[in-house]
Order: C-alpha cells, then sequence, then structure tokens
C-alpha cells in the first residue's frame, strides 16, 4: 500500500486537509462569489503543480451557465518572489473542447508576463486570455492565433464552465467568440533554484475582460498550510492523549 502524505487545498477561503499518495504535491486554490453583473454564481480553481522542473499550472471555471463575457473565467494572477521572468513553454487544453472554434494548441491565444505591477491581490505574475492593458502580443505562448484580433484581446478563448449552455447567454457567449470549455493548463519554466510551490501567493481570479469585471482573491496559501500543521498536531496530540489514558 502506498504511504499517504496530507495535502492543503484552498476552497472558497477554507481550508481542507486531505490525504494523497506521496510524490503528490500540487497546491489548489479554489475560489467563489456571485458575479453582480449577470447575477451567476461563479467558481475557479487553480491547481499549481512542479512537473520535470516547469510549473504546470491548471486553470478551470467551476461556476454555473455562463450568460455573458463577465463569467468568463479569462485570468489567475499570482505573485512569486522576487517577481521572476518565468519562459512560456506550452498553453493546451486540458483535455477539453473548444466551442464555436478550433482546438489544439492556444498558446497564440493566451499569454504570461511577470510585468503585472501591482495587480489583483498585489499579485506581479499573470496568465491571461486578455489584455487588460497588462499583457500584448509579445508576451503570448508559442502557437497559432486561432481567432482574430491579434491576441490577447477581448473574451475569445476565455474559459467558460464545464455546465455552460452554449445556446444561453448573450451573443459574446454565444458563437460570436471561441471559449474554451472547462479548463486549460500552462507550463512556465526557468523557475529560480530556489522556487517551491509554497511561495506562490496572492492568488486571484479575473472574469471578463475589464479589471472592474469580477475578480476572485484566494487566501495565501502559507498561513492555511500553518493552520493544517497546526490541525493535524491537535489531532496527533489527541492520539497521544488517548493512548496515555488506555
Amino acid at each position: 500500500m502506498k504511504k499517504k502524505i496530507l495535502l492543503a487545498i484552498v476552497i472558497s477561503g477554507m481550508l481542507t486537509i486531505i490525504s494523497a499518495p506521496v510524490g503528490a504535491t500540487p497546491i489548489i486554490f479554489t475560489g467563489s462569489g456571485t458575479n453582480p453583473i449577470t447575477g451567476q454564481a461563479i467558481s475557479a480553481s487553480a491547481a499549481f503543480d512542479i512537473v520535470a522542473g516547469n510549473l504546470q499550472v491548471t486553470l478551470t471555471n467551476l461556476g454555473a451557465d455562463v450568460l455573458a463575457p463577465s463569467d468568463v473565467l479569462t485570468a489567475v494572477f499570482f505573485n512569486i518572489p522576487g517577481s521572476p521572468s518565468l519562459s512560456r513553454i506550452s498553453a493546451n487544453l486540458n483535455g477539453s473542447s473548444v466551442l464555436f472554434g478550433p482546438g489544439g494548441i492556444i498558446g497564440g491565444e493566451w499569454a504570461y508576463t511577470n510585468s503585472v505591477g501591482g495587480g489583483p491581490s498585489g499579485a506581479n505574475e499573470g496568465i491571461s486570455s486578455s489584455g487588460f492593458g497588462i499583457f500584448g502580443p509579445g508576451n503570448l505562448f508559442p502557437g497559432p492565433n486561432l481567432q482574430g484580433p491579434i491576441s490577447p484581446d477581448g473574451v475569445q478563448y476565455g474559459i467558460t464552465s464545464g455546465v455552460d449552455n452554449p445556446a444561453t447567454g448573450n451573443a459574446p457567449v454565444t458563437g460570436r467568440n471561441a471559449l474554451i470549455q472547462s479548463s486549460a493548463v500552462f507550463t512556465l519554466g526557468s523557475l529560480p533554484l530556489t522556487f517551491t510551490l509554497a511561495d506562490i501567493s496572492n492568488v486571484s481570479f479575473q472574469y471578463g475582460t475589464d479589471l472592474n469585471e469580477p475578480n476572485i482573491s484566494v487566501p495565501e496559501p502559507s498561513t492555511l498550510l500553518l493552520l493544517g500543521a497546526g490541525l493535524v498536531g491537535l489531532g496527533l496530540l489527541g492520539r497521544k492523549k488517548f493512548r496515555t489514558k488506555g
């Protein structure tokens, strides 16, 4: 039987401790809220993992039916100490389909930069399918421009929810723009030698095409990991006392 370790996962600002096989070390941030523009439930997750020495980020829209661009997940912002400039290796569908457009390599529609300039939650790094006045054509992952105009621009190839009904909503989300349904995965290289997943903080999820549209911030992992360690410690202490009484 494989040994188990405890992982801390952020879920809607709460901490959940789960067991996982040794070697499974991703940190998963999850945030939820309500879009004040459409009234729809919005929720997203970002799983950060180190794979073959590179940082892999899996971004998933966990929300309800998408009715407007402001329900579409278009960016994740995060902080890494020192704001290192990472190399853009790849951007791909995470087994997801594309609505209203071609699939395949999506790098020509998504960008990464470490020059966010104190973005949402004080982040210095970001991955986005929209410009936001931050991302430009020089920040794109490798790959073709699948839908004009030159990316990153607009809502095209943003991530709609896995339960989205493509027949409901306004024109931008019912055929005008290609949308990824559910999830995408991004790989970044040139990590600092001292980098660990615990360095990631100030994670937030951005929706739509303007920073004034919904943004969901997630608590910092360091505090939550310490809380998780404390809960584990309390559990071990309780077991010790129980054995002593027995």
